[in-house]
C-alpha cells in the first residue's frame, strides 16, 4: 500500500503515512498498531498501511520496569490484538519475550499455509548488514546474540533465548512478512539439504574405515526418521512438530 500524505497533528506540517516521527516538531506519528503484521501505523489511522488490516492497539498495565536494551530507558507495555509486546517509546524498537514471540511465529506459519505464499523472500544478496553492536538482556543483562532470523531472513535480530528477542523498529514486521511468505519452509528446506549433505560425508567416511563407527551411529541416528530438529539462530523449529525446543 502506497505511502499518503498526511499531516502532524501537533504542528499541522504535511508527513508521509510511513514517516514514525514529524521532521519539523519531532512529534511522535506512528506505532506499532497493527495486530496482523506489526507494522507502523499512522496515529488516528482505522487500518494498517502495511497488510490493510484494522489497527488494535491498547496500553497495557505493567509496573515491571523492562529497559530498552539499546536507550537505557523503561519500555511502554502495550497490547497489539492478543500479543503483549514491550515497546521503547524513543528508539521505537519492539521486545517481545520467548511465549508471546512463540505465539507470533505458529500463529503466522498458519497464516501461511493458508493463504500461500505470495510475497517474496528477500535475498541475501540485498541485505544491508550494519556494524555489530551487542546490547544486554532486559531480563537478565547478559550481552544476546546477534542472530540472522530463521538463518536465511535477512532480519538481524537480537536473542536471549531463555527470555526473549529485541526487534529493531521495523524488524518484528518484516520478520512476520518472511513467515507469512513461507520463510520456515525455506529455512527447513536449507536445513534438510545441510543434514543430509552432512550424511554422506559421514558415510563416505565410514566406508573408509576412517570413523568410529561408534561416532557415526551417534551422529547420525537422529538424521533418518523425517523428523528433524534443528537451531533456526537462537530459536528452534522441529520438522513436523512443534516450533519451538
Amino acid at each position: 500500500m502506497a505511502a499518503q500524505s498526511l499531516n502532524c497533528p501537533n504542528c499541522g506540517a504535511a508527513a508521509s503515512s510511513d514517516s514514525t516521527r514529524c521532521e519539523h516538531c519531532n512529534s511522535k506519528l506512528a506505532t506499532v498498531a497493527c495486530p496482523s503484521c506489526f507494522g507502523m501505523i499512522f496515529q488516528g489511522a482505522k487500518f494498517c498501511s502495511h497488510c490493510g488490516a484494522a489497527a488494535n492497539r491498547a496500553l497495557a498495565d505493567c509496573d515491571k520496569v523492562i529497559l530498552c536494551p539499546r536507550c537505557r530507558v523503561n519500555t511502554q507495555p502495550v497490547l497489539i490484538g492478543k500479543n503483549t509486546l514491550r515497546e521503547c517509546l524513543k528508539c521505537e524498537g519492539v521486545w517481545a519475550d520467548a511465549e508471546t514471540l512463540h505465539h507470533i511465529c505458529t500463529d503466522r506459519e498458519q497464516q501461511s499455509a493458508v493463504l500461500g505464499t505470495a510475497m517474496t523472500i528477500e535475498s541475501q544478496q540485498n541485505a544491508k548488514w550494519e556494524e555489530v553492536r551487542y546490547v544486554p538482556c532486559p531480563i537478565c543483562k547478559q550481552l544476546m546474540h546477534r542472530v540472522n532470523f530463521a538463518r536465511c531472513s535477512t532480519v538481524i535480530v537480537d536473542v536471549c533465548k531463555p527470555h526473549g528477542t529485541w526487534f529493531d523498529k521495523e524488524e518484528l514486521r518484516r520478520v512476520v512478512e518472511f513467515i507469512r511468505a513461507g520463510g520456515f519452509d525455506k529455512a527447513r528446506a536449507i536445513e534438510i539439504a545441510e543434514l543430509k549433505r552432512q550424511r554422506r560425508e559421514m558415510e563416505s567416511t565410514r566406508s573408509s574405515g576412517v570413523m568410529d563407527p561408534h561416532v557415526y551411529s551417534s551422529r547420525t541416528e537422529n538424521l533418518g526418521d523425517g523428523l528433524f530438529d534443528f537451531a533456526i539462530g537462537d530459536i528452534v523449529l522441529s520438522i513436523g512438530s512443534s516450533f519451538f525446543d
